[in-house]
């Protein structure tokens, strides 16, 4: 039988997700909500973000969309990207943010795969935007200058002001009304997935996706007192999070608009300002992924800021260990909490219930109206305490792929179960610890090796700052490989082979890594924390065609 959440079924509301955020009756607050962490003074209330919402959304349906249009975002992050995010989707247009580094393939990809009626891009990107738009066959006068500043034109392109309605025309302007069923099939996002395999895939989430994991994200973290938003605690967030991506618009954007929580935001995550921005504002509670925990614990600039006024933080988005958690914990005396999610559960499925203090680096329990199989390779349900894929089923699983019916049959069942590609186990509490990803698992002589758990072995040395792990085949074996970051103090004090002898009294010998150590500048990661593997595997391939010619020369 499928695990379910212990806590049961919560209802739901099936709207709009703006008729969720303002319902009828409420008088928006008028109190700084969404606020530049650098100039305080430019700053949004709900009320006044409402207003621009509602000018967006009406200078839009003027603009003749129709409901599955979509309208794309290519942006860094400013007080402003709600406003996008909460017009184009509560008008009933689909939002889809681009990350502001992409190359300008990565740009023609998802514009040609999205076909968006305008692009919203920030003027720092906006040549790019332009010329990605050309190849795609998106005319430039589709195109509007994005930021919190009235800008001029750029290569003939208009600021975004020219497309909105004026002040009077939003006061007008009423949002559409969506039944029941319309809340659960209209999609409101195309996110993009990073995927194992092939170019990213647009993850279709619906209204009631959105609704739902809010909904059960607040269940969680507001477990151990009753909910209830005019008597929380008073927090306050930073907005670092990228806004293109699900984990910063559940939080920076929604979360913050139905709790009423100040978010300071930040355009660009620089690691001295994300702590002063803590120090000076301070911030109660974070979100973050496992480096932003990385960096608290090594980088020296650390010691320099007060950061007391961090009460708790939520890690999530990639794999964090259980020696990490705790270390951070005890060094700032704040309560971690982990949780797991993905693109296609809209954000989150699992979370450790706010008021547990949990030292085991477990990423919780199942939400509530979530159920979870996991399954081994030969499709059965394993025992407790044995590894299996999870497959997720609950209201925050995503519709499908945006125009991409093999890889939705190949990751949503007719009955609604989303393969993950996690692996994890479970205990008879019912909390789960994630293993790996299915296809990143090396398997030496039969024997399984889950990446993750070297590279958080390998970041319990003082001298290395970052860590990844792929597998290398040599001579029709695979063994584990890192490609490592060494801290600027040991750059020429360690070698690679310190670091191999260093691993093998921590770890299993069938984890030794044998396949060798390589130093890198960085390891390549995703802006949701996540490592990103088909590069360092790409790496490791062409390693081994280098040291299979060496292994030969040698007979």
């Amino acid at each position: 039988m499928p695990f379910t959440s212990p806590y049961g079924e919560i209802t739901i509301p099936k709207v709009n997700l703006l008729t969720y955020l303002f319902p009828p009756g409420d008088t928006p607050s008028t109190k700084p909500l969404w606020i530049d962490s650098k100039d305080t003074s430019i700053a949004l209330s709900p009320a006044q973000l409402l207003s621009w919402v509602k000018r967006l959304s009406f200078g839009l349906e003027r603009a003749n969309l129709k409901r599955s249009d979509v309208v794309m975002i290519y942006t860094p992050n400013h007080i402003f990207v709600p406003v996008a995010y909460l017009g184009i989707v509560g008008a009933g247009y689909i939002f889809s943010g681009a990350n502001p580094a992409y190359t300008l393939p990565e740009m023609v990809h998802q514009i040609k795969n999205t076909e968006p009626k305008f692009i919203l891009a920030h003027p720092t990107v906006v040549k790019t935007a332009v010329a990605a738009a050309a190849q795609a066959g998106i005319p430039k006068s589709r195109i509007f200058q994005f930021s919190d500043l009235d800008n001029p034109p750029i290569e003939g392109v208009r600021d975004w002001r020219h497309l909105i309605g004026s002040p009077s025309e939003g006061d007008k302007y009423s949002w559409p009304t969506l039944t029941a069923e319309e809340s659960m099939n209209t999609v409101a996002t195309i996110n993009y997935s990073s995927g194992t395999t092939g170019l990213p895939k647009g993850v279709c989430v619906s209204h009631h996706n959105l609704i739902a994991n809010i909904e059960q994200t607040i269940f969680m973290r507001f477990l151990d007192k009753p909910f209830n938003r005019r008597n929380l605690p008073p927090e306050r967030w930073v907005g670092f999070l990228p806004l293109y991506h699900a984990y910063g618009q559940l939080y920076t954007i929604i979360m913050a608009a139905k709790l009423q929580i100040p978010v300071y935001v930040m355009k660009q995550f620089v690691y001295e300002d994300f702590l002063k921005v803590i120090q000076n504002h301070k911030i109660t509670h974070l979100q973050v992924a496992p480096p932003i925990l990385v960096m608290l614990t090594k980088r020296p600039e650390t010691a320099a800021y007060d950061l007391s006024s961090v009460t708790d933080i939520l890690c999530g988005a990639a794999p964090l260990s259980k020696e990490l958690q705790n270390n951070v914990s005890k060094r700032f005396n704040v309560q971690i909490n982990q949780g797991w999610g993905m693109t296609e559960v809209t954000c989150g499925a699992i979370h450790v219930p706010g008021g547990v203090h949990d030292e085991s680096g477990s990423v919780g329990q199942l939400d509530p109206n979530t159920e979870c199989k996991l399954l081994d390779d030969d499709g059965k349900e394993v025992a407790l305490g044995k590894p299996g894929e999870m497959y997720i089923r609950g209201p925050q699983v995503c519709l499908r792929y945006w125009r991409n019916v093999a890889a939705t049959k190949e990751s949503i069942s007719s009955d609604k179960w989303l393969r993950t590609g996690d692996v994890a186990i479970c205990d008879e509490r019912g909390y789960f610890w994630i293993v790996d990803r299915k296809k990143e698992l090396i398997k030496v002589n039969a024997l399984q090796v889950a990446p993750a758990e070297l590279e958080a072995v390998l970041l319990e040395n003082e001298n290395i700052s970052d860590a990844a792990v792929v597998g290398i085949t040599l001579q029709s074996e695979e063994w584990p490989r890192a490609y490592v970051a060494i801290q600027d103090a040991a750059k020429g004090a360690i070698t690679p082979a310190q670091i191999q002898e260093w691993i093998k009294p921590r770890v299993a010998k069938h984890k030794w890594l044998v396949g060798g150590v390589t130093f890198v500048d960085e390891v390549p990661k995703l802006a949701s924390g996540k490592i990103q593997r088909k590069v360092i595997r790409e790496w490791s391939k062409a390693d081994a065609k280098i040291l299979e010619k060496e292994i030969k020369s040698r007979f």
